[in-house]
């Protein structure tokens, strides 16, 4: 878990963070993810700074993505269910996009997030329609000349 840090230290790191990782902190996008997150899921205004601090430390190399949910329930005092899916939006609208750079910063394999309830996942044929289709005539059709 990471001790709280000075504006001073936190500023020599996002220097040193790729460029993708740089505009990802400070970008429009990125605090509109957390405020929709955590609106969604009604967390209490007063609770939103910290999500949004917590989620700059992932970003900025201070915070495994792994331990966020927890860090979210421990550090930022939001009940365990409010916490696993604002976590859940937050990795899959800020943390994935820039998962690559992320796995790279902290040498982990960062899963693809995962599905909210409710939404079902695309099942593709095991083989293509044109196997599957038994090869007789039609006798219901006349054929056309």
């Amino acid at each position: 878990m990471p001790k709280e840090y000075l504006r001073e230290q936190l500023w020599k790191l996002y220097k040193k963070l790729p460029e993708e990782l740089q505009e990802a902190v400070f970008s429009q996008e990125t605090a509109d993810s957390i405020g929709n997150a955590c609106e969604r899921n009604q967390v209490p205004e007063n609770k939103i700074p910290e999500v949004a601090e917590r989620t700059g430390y992932v970003l900025s190399g201070l915070l495994p993505p792994n331990e966020f949910e927890d860090t979210l329930i421990k550090k930022v005092k939001l009940k365990a269910e409010t916490a696993k899916n604002v976590a859940r939006e937050i990795n899959r609208f800020i943390f994935f996009p820039v998962k690559e750079i992320l796995s790279k910063l902290y040498e982990i394999e960062i899963d693809p997030p995962a599905r909210p309830p409710g939404v079902i996942k695309e099942v593709k044929p095991k083989t293509s329609p044109e196997k599957e289709k038994p090869e007789t005539t039609d006798t219901y059709r006349e054929a056309i000349e």
